[in-house]
């Protein structure tokens, strides 16, 4: 079976998550994939990753990039890649850091996902065009 695009963000998603754990640890994080498109978008969005964080960082207002928690990090960051590095539509990009979001880290209180829905919609009006 062929994998989804969902199924890409997930591996993503997990590839960022554990990048973000390893840094400033002992051991150096060394990815494993899965899907051969993820490692390509992974070194692509590493690549950008400082220019990623500048974009969020300045949509957050009294808060830090860095006080978001790993997951929520790693959807954003992804997101925002997807935004403005690839060819997605900008509201596809939105609705599955979302969808990402209700699944893997809502606390039953949706506060999680609303936030990641503003703060990506805030950024992509950013964009131009």
């Amino acid at each position: 079976m062929k994998p989804t695009r969902r199924d890409l963000r997930i591996e993503l998603m997990n590839q960022l998550y554990q990048y973000d754990l390893y840094q400033g640890g002992e051991h150096p994080f060394i990815p494993s994939f899965e899907l051969a498109d993820a490692k390509v978008m992974y070194d692509d969005l590493l690549d950008h990753l400082s220019d990623i964080d500048q974009k969020i960082e300045a949509q957050l207002f009294d808060y830090r990039l860095s006080r978001l928690n790993y997951v929520d990090r790693a959807i954003i960051r992804l997101a925002t890649y997807e935004l403005f590095y690839t060819e997605t539509e900008k509201q596809i990009v939105i609705n599955e850091a979302v969808e990402l979001t209700k699944i893997y880290s809502n606390l039953d209180d949706e506060k999680q996902h609303k936030f990641t829905n503003r703060l990506l919609d805030n950024i992509a009006k950013t964009l131009k065009g």
